[in-house]
């Protein structure tokens, strides 16, 4: 695929996110590391995004993730800042901290160097909550440059909170 191509199927999604919120009257939030804004940037990118798109954190480090997000520290340490847990203390901190009704969370290994033999380079933990508090999570293993990780990682966001709204 050519970048104009996955950007427009990264607009399609959003478009299909933001009609599903809309038609619930629900807002969403976000807390991105590894995409550092890149899902804020597709949403907003729609007119009217100010009617279901509350905010978007991006918390690169993990003083902002435990500052902003309400990560706790021993999460981090003890299961690393790429981990399930903290996907999903993200995701819960994002939603809680704009009021909003859902949140997504990536944190990530984007490349190309970072990776280790458990978490290699591409390894991306999403986490998903919705108004039940309970978030969903799930780790993904993307192949391809920096650039490529990060687009699967929008676009995999964007495809599993259009199946929770």
């Amino acid at each position: 695929m050519n970048s104009r191509s996955d950007d427009e199927s990264l607009a399609m999604r959003a478009a299909a996110v933001a009609a599903e919120l809309k038609a619930h009257g629900r807002v969403l939030a976000l807390a991105e590391s590894c995409t550092g804004g890149w899902i804020a940037k597709v949403c907003t990118d729609l007119a009217g995004s100010s009617a279901w798109f509350e905010r978007g954190l991006v918390t690169y480090s993990n003083r902002a993730k435990s500052e902003e997000l309400g990560v706790r520290a021993a999460s981090i340490q003890r299961y690393g800042a790429v981990s399930e847990i903290v996907a999903a203390e993200m995701a819960r901190g994002a939603r809680n901290a704009a009021h909003a009704d859902f949140a997504v969370a990536v944190t990530g290994i984007a490349g190309p160097e970072g990776g280790s033999p458990d978490k290699p380079v591409g390894t991306v933990c999403f986490g998903w909550v919705g108004p039940e508090d309970e978030p969903e999570t799930e780790t993904c293993l993307f192949s391809g440059d920096r650039d490529e990780v990060r687009r699967e990682t929008v676009a995999h966001a964007l495809d599993g909170l259009l199946t929770r709204i």
